[in-house]
């Protein structure tokens, strides 16, 4: 069993990262995303733990896995079966598990493993493997606001290394979604330039009103949960917020591929 003990502070904390997961295709395509995620973990650098904020993971209160070999779970039906005989066999963290929960009262669970919002960008990020995950949840049915107190709350494990990846989507339409289309629909880029400008500014109260604030903002995220795992990132900054683009574009039409990094005052 891998254990996580609160360590030596950092001199510069380690970023909270927001990435686009696309569809699950992603990680056996040759694709401007993938070739991101692929280069993604080099610059980042080595975290000694993630937590992964997957959009799959829905519960109606906040959640934390503290499996001690997670599973990889294939929760998606009529792909590749080369898709289905991966697997990404990082080993869990209990005890960071337990350390989620004290900073935000997250209940653990003991037996969820990674979804493909966790293990499709951790794989192309991190293939070896060998860099202890805890996976966190979303709750629909809460607002961005309560999803950045969260992500304030987990700010502390920043400066151990530990790297909280929001894995969603910046523009999650899949009614719209046209496979291997180039041209992007005009309210997708719209939207993806609104959330730039308000990310790039640090504006959390935007950021948080994103869904009255932002035209566009139901045809983008028709649903909430692709949306969710980007303001916990945001909110693991601390205060302050700075910003940077890592990368952007869209694929299949109407899927926006933006990823961010964030630092901020812990």
């Amino acid at each position: 069993m891998t254990t996580i003990q609160p360590a030596t502070a950092l001199a510069s904390p380690f970023p909270s990262v927001f990435v686009s997961h696309g569809a699950p295709t992603l990680i056996i395509e040759d694709s401007p995303g993938r070739h991101f995620l692929a280069g993604l973990g080099t610059r980042l650098g080595r975290p000694s733990a993630v937590i992964a904020v997957s959009a799959h993971w829905t519960t109606q209160t906040p959640a934390i896995s503290g499996a001690a070999q997670p599973d990889t779970i294939h929760d998606f039906y009529g792909f590749p079966r080369a898709l289905y005989a991966m697997r990404y066999a990082a080993p869990g963290a209990p005890a960071l598990a337990d350390r989620v929960r004290a900073l935000t009262g997250a209940a653990v669970d003991p037996s969820q493993g990674l979804d493909h919002g966790a293990w499709v960008p951790l794989m192309l990020m991190y293939p070896e493997a060998d860099i202890p995950v805890a996976q966190f949840s979303v709750q629909p049915g809460a607002t961005a606001a309560d999803h950045i107190a969260l992500g304030r709350a987990l700010a502390p494990l920043r400066r151990e290394g530990v790297l909280v990846l929001g894995s969603g989507g910046a523009v999650h339409n899949l009614g719209d979604f046209r496979f291997g289309e180039r041209d992007v629909a005009g309210w997708a880029e719209d939207f993806a330039g609104w959330l730039d400008g308000v990310l790039t500014a640090g504006d959390e109260a935007s950021l948080a009103a994103w869904k009255t604030l932002c035209p566009h903002a139901k045809a983008a995220h028709p649903t909430d949960e692709h949306f969710l795992p980007l303001p916990v990132a945001f909110g693991a900054a601390g205060s302050a917020v700075r910003t940077e683009r890592l990368h952007t574009g869209f694929e299949h039409g109407s899927i926006g591929m933006q990823a961010y990094a964030f630092q901020g005052t812990v």
